[in-house]
């Protein structure tokens, strides 16, 4: 019977109004925790693919020169290189 009543209604209307508020404050602040993380992770992904490419672009230069000073030219092609000439 108590919530039929206008004076209920009057009077119940306030704290409900406060509730509603209190809720739509509460669920906006959640959803802009929810973006930060949201970016935090995006830019820990993209900054982890951006190093780790990094760090095989560095070894793949370095085994490309590990081989580079493995393949020495002979003395053979000099001769024939500088012996036309």
């Amino acid at each position: 019977l108590g919530c039929c009543t206008a004076a209920s209604v009057v009077t119940d209307g306030g704290a409900a109004a406060a509730a509603a508020a209190g809720d739509e404050r509460s669920l906006y602040i959640m959803r802009v925790v929810q973006i930060a993380v949201m970016c935090v992770l995006a830019l820990t992904v993209v900054f982890g693919i951006f190093f780790l490419g990094c760090n095989l672009l560095i070894k793949s230069e370095g085994m490309i020169n590990f081989l580079v000073k493995d393949r020495r030219p002979s003395k053979e092609v000099e001769a024939v290189v500088v012996g036309p000439y």
